[in-house]
């Protein structure tokens, strides 16, 4: 699949800073669950058990009177620090996923269509430490505060060419009312308690939007440039 250039767009009525660049493969990827016969245990939903009060949000959970950056299948709640990215595939120019910079950490979250009564992280967990393994990087399965997430060393190609290296990730997962929300967690957030639980912070206050037009399960929920928002984030270099 080719990848665009990053480039930079900004939104003139989000104070955030809102970048457009082409998705990591190690995390795109992994979108596609693995088809098969349904696993009552793999079928299972997976969320904290405070979600809807304390997140993430489905949108009619959502206080609709905070001033939310509306992405479309998500919103984010802006804040201090706080550095956007869109991640664009090039063949579709569809966006494919939300990238947070916040505190010394990144996180990137993808909303999925989902079925009413059962959930898609078991399964999906299994097919990305499948895709991890592949690539020559290792797993650990960790019981977090979402819930069963994977803890990874992932295999990153140097920009030059010149071999690989490895960065660690957390990927984290929600089943939420007829949608899924997946994230992944890089930089300090992976290693800081105090950091950990900033970017776990930034996680809970997402809003998935699922829209009520029908969707195959899997499919990811349409994003969209942010259009218009009031914040009060302060500006950051992008």
């Amino acid at each position: 699949m080719k990848r665009s250039k990053k480039t930079t767009a900004e939104a003139a009525a989000v104070t955030t800073d809102v970048e457009t660049i082409p998705p990591t493969d190690d995390v795109v990827d992994a979108i596609d669950a693995p088809e098969g016969e349904p696993d009552l245990d793999l079928d299972a939903k997976s969320a904290p058990a405070d979600r809807a009060e304390n997140g993430p949000f489905d949108e009619a959970e959502a206080n609709a009177v905070r001033p939310y950056i509306d992405l479309g299948g998500v919103k984010i709640l802006p804040r201090e620090g706080l550095n956007l990215r869109l991640e664009v595939e090039e063949s579709s120019k569809r966006i494919v996923a939300v990238g947070l910079d916040y505190a010394g950490s990144s996180l990137q979250v993808q909303p999925f269509a989902a079925p009413r009564t059962t959930g898609l992280w078991h399964e999906t967990r299994l097919q990305i430490v499948e895709q991890i393994t592949k690539q020559g990087g290792t797993v650990t399965d960790v019981e977090g505060p979402f819930g069963p997430e994977i803890r990874a060393q992932v295999p990153v190609a140097a920009a030059d060419g010149s071999g690989t290296s490895s960065r660690v990730a957390r990927f984290v997962g929600i089943d939420g009312p007829r949608w899924f929300l997946r994230g992944v967690i890089a930089g300090e957030g992976t290693s800081s308690p105090e950091a950990a639980e900033k970017i776990e912070d930034l996680f809970r206050s997402v809003v998935v939007v699922r829209g009520t037009q029908p969707m195959p399960p899997r499919d990811l929920i349409p994003l969209k440039m942010p259009t218009s928002a009031s914040t009060d984030a302060a500006p950051t270099d992008a």
